[in-house]
């Protein structure tokens, strides 16, 4: 686990990441504001619509709507993995293990179920424990960081798996490795608590998961074992 964090940071400036890493900002930012927008004009509908009154309930609306949606950030981030994890990893693997053949794994209709699958399982667990959140808020965040820790853990890793082989064979491989990879989900959850650092989550996150599964695996580079 250590090592693959290393190994992204090494490459944490290379230009192929930053393509991706905007398009999840943007992602992210048009799933959240839609989401503020939708809840404020629903809240000033049931509130009548018109007046100074129910501009208040729209305005009051789009803020816990725009909370709600950062406390489902880890939920958004594994819906939106399409848009960074395929060139994060190609990235990775061009540079660390040049001698891997091209990728061919699951097919992207299965990747994207698993992808919205995982993301709806565990936004529902986030919102069961929002109400916990309110009313003990230092349990709350433990409990998040717990969710976003397998979350984030089985999420990427098992994307970046599917890459190369199934959505079966990708759930095995996580579960012979799963210390490791639970261990890296902890560090990625903790990293998605922070505001500003939570945006690097899904880049370093991918680039990470994708050197946990080709670990004493051949066509590794010289840099690597340097």
């Amino acid at each position: 686990m250590l090592a693959a964090c290393l190994l992204t940071l090494r490459q944490i400036g290379d230009p192929a990441f930053l393509g991706p890493l905007v398009r999840g900002v943007i992602g992210a930012c048009i799933a959240f504001l839609g989401l503020a927008a939708a809840a404020a004009w629903l809240v000033g509908w049931l509130a009548g619509g018109e007046g100074w009154l129910a501009g208040l309930a729209a305005a009051a609306g789009g803020l816990m709507a725009l909370g709600l949606a950062v406390w489902l950030f880890v939920p958004v981030v594994l819906a939106l993995s399409g848009l960074f994890l395929d060139s994060v990893a190609a990235a990775v693997e061009r540079r660390f293990y040049p001698a891997l053949p091209p990728a061919s794994g699951a097919g992207l209709g299965a990747q994207l179920a698993f992808n919205l699958g995982l993301a709806l399982r565990f936004g529902l667990l986030s919102l069961a424990a929002l109400p916990l959140a309110l009313l003990v808020p230092p349990f709350g965040a433990v409990l998040l960081w717990l969710i976003s820790t397998i979350a984030l853990g089985h999420g990427l890793f098992e994307g970046v798996a599917q890459r190369r082989m199934s959505v079966l064979e990708s759930r095995r491989l996580r579960r012979q490795r799963e210390v490791p990879v639970l261990g890296l989900g902890a560090v990625l959850a903790a990293m998605a608590l922070v505001p500003g650092l939570n945006l690097l989550v899904p880049v370093l996150g991918t680039a990470a998961m994708t050197h946990l599964m080709h670990r004493n695996t051949g066509g590794m580079s010289a840099e690597i074992r340097i």
